[in-house]
């Protein structure tokens, strides 16, 4: 039981290394391998080399091919040099495989001694991240020494035995069992790993290693697909192509298994160096002979998953993208651009509410809800980021995008609440405002929205010049209310029937104008208060 608790925790350790990695390079050049990725993505060579090259990186083809079905998703790329990049990584995870079987036992312990000192001496800088990465490297080269360890007394215990003799007729049934030992591991790299490891020791037959060589790469794209469960129609298409590529493989290679086998068995290799070896030949083979049917493979995955329509009329984040997190500098900028669309929507609802004070009907309160919804994916989206990892200047902008979008989702409630009483107090009641009043209400209309447009402008650029503009336009704007509200009293005092009949409904909408422009000037004091240096640098 205590060695197959040793096993265990040796793969959990080989998945947590190879995580460690991923993250770790990403973090220090995740925008950079995205740049790779958008420019070399228009020709299918580059693109092939491309995937390659990223994926031998971050040890990872899902997380290369969560990057790609991200650019997809976005429209920022078409679907077949995406399906072309996937072929890539796959070809990449193969030669990582070969790469982390050698000796290279001896630089487990260095990778790890000089990647902890880089990593707890400087965390929040470049080198910290290379450290982190060097750490997971360390941990991927003692988890291979401690599964090679602990497999060892279990090849000789006698049920052992009897379990994996059962691996040794179906090829289906085997296949199969790696792509379930794939999803389990969450690393076709993993369970490639750990194959040829068995291997090695004896545990599992070299027929039995090559169908779950290959029942791993199946498995892989049903990580694929499973990541991209929450993706819209064309992120899904990239994963689709992505597991028809890998099943076509398996369907031409499993039938002839038994012949490989035999002819593989009989070259003066070991067994674990030849499942490696099939490993890296099928993928390579399989991507570059698959790479000219990239177009059919994309008009077919368009075929088969269609385009939403009913949910296309609904307001999704679109920014969000969830392969950036490992990059906190980048998912920020990603948090902010969303921030920004919840602002252009806010506009919306402004201009609604003014058809709905001149006397149309108009519906704010999806509106509303679309931005709801973009304010609930940015607050989870930042959750997801883990601030002890963040810089200062980082942890500063995560800060101020989640106060710009918290005001943004109030202003949406203010005015949906606005609409609503204008139109049950006044159209329901066929109650006018006043000639006068109603002016007021244009000119005060007129200035939010031209203050929530500066406002914007702050929050992207940080600029001090437009900070400061925006903190005079607020004082104005308070002026302008009080001015009003003095000339609304006037109208009372006039006995204007109009005014008298809208009375509280104008105050209240005065009010709640001044809370709006409140809520829409606070980042100017965000910019303002930051220290000079601070703003010098940005």
């Amino acid at each position: 039981m205590l060695t197959l608790l040793n096993l265990l925790s040796a793969v959990a350790l080989l998945v947590w290394g190879t995580h460690i990695v991923r993250t770790g390079i990403m973090r220090v050049y995740g925008a950079d391998l995205r740049r790779v990725l958008s420019r070399s993505i228009e020709q299918k060579p580059m693109a092939f080399l491309a995937g390659i090259g990223v994926t031998t990186l971050v040890q990872s083809s899902n997380a290369t091919t969560l990057l790609v079905t991200s650019f997809v998703a976005q429209n920022l790329v078409s679907l077949t040099p995406a399906l072309v990049v996937v072929l890539g990584a796959d070809v990449g995870t193969a030669i990582m495989a070969r790469i982390l079987t050698f000796d290279l036992s001896w630089l487990s312990p260095l990778f790890i001694f000089f990647g902890v000192v880089f990593f707890l001496g400087r965390k929040q800088t470049r080198a910290g991240q290379l450290g982190r990465a060097s750490i997971g490297l360390g941990l991927i080269l003692l988890a291979l020494q401690l599964i090679v360890e602990a497999a060892r007394p279990i090849t000789q215990a006698s049920g052992v035995q009897v379990l994996f003799s059962s691996l040794t007729g179906d090829i289906m049934l085997d296949a199969l069992i790696g792509a379930v030992f794939a999803i389990i591991s969450y690393s076709s790299l993993a369970a490639v790993l750990i194959t040829a490891t068995l291997t090695a020791t004896g545990v599992i037959s070299f027929k039995v290693a090559l169908c779950l060589v290959i029942g791993a790469n199946l498995g892989s794209g049903l990580l694929a697909m499973i990541n991209a469960s929450g993706s819209n129609a064309a992120g899904k298409r990239v994963a689709l192509g992505s597991l028809l590529f890998k099943l076509i493989g398996c369907v031409i290679i499993l039938p002839f298994v038994n012949p490989v086998a035999i002819w593989l068995d009989k070259l003066p290799v070991s067994d674990e160096e030849l499942v490696i070896f099939f490993h890296v030949f099928y993928n390579l083979i399989r991507c570059v002979v698959l790479v000219p049917f990239a177009d059919p493979m994309a008009r077919l995955c368009r075929r088969l998953i269609s385009d939403d329509t009913e949910s296309a009329l609904i307001l999704k984040p679109k920014h969000l993208d969830r392969s950036a997190l490992d990059t906190p500098a980048l998912a920020l900028v990603n948090a902010a651009r969303e921030a920004l669309r919840m602002g252009d929507v806010l506009e919306q609802m402004l201009d609604a509410f003014s058809k709905v004070v001149h006397g149309e009907e108009r519906t704010v309160r999806r509106l509303d809800d679309d931005v709801d919804v973009l304010y609930t994916a940015i607050k989870l989206y930042l959750a997801r980021m883990p601030k002890e990892d963040l810089g200062e200047e980082d942890s500063r902008r995560w800060s101020e995008i989640i106060e710009m979008s918290l005001n943004l989702e109030q202003a949406g409630d203010i005015i949906e609440r606005m609409s609503s009483d204008v139109a049950d107090k006044s159209l329901a009641a066929r109650r006018a405002f006043s000639a006068e009043g109603l002016k007021e209400l244009e000119a005060l209309h007129e200035q939010l929205i031209a203050n929530l447009r500066l406002s914007l402008s702050v929050f992207l650029s940080h600029d001090v010049t437009s900070a400061k503009r925006l903190r005079r336009a607020k004082h104005r704007f308070r002026l302008m209310i009080r001015r009003y509200s003095h000339a609304h009293v006037d109208r009372l005092h006039q006995k204007n029937v109009q005014s008298i009949e809208t009375s509280s409904l104008h105050l209240g909408l005065l009010g709640d104008m001044k809370r709006l422009n409140s809520l829409f000037c606070a980042t100017a004091y965000t910019v303002l208060e930051q220290p000079d240096d601070e703003r010098d640098y940005e």
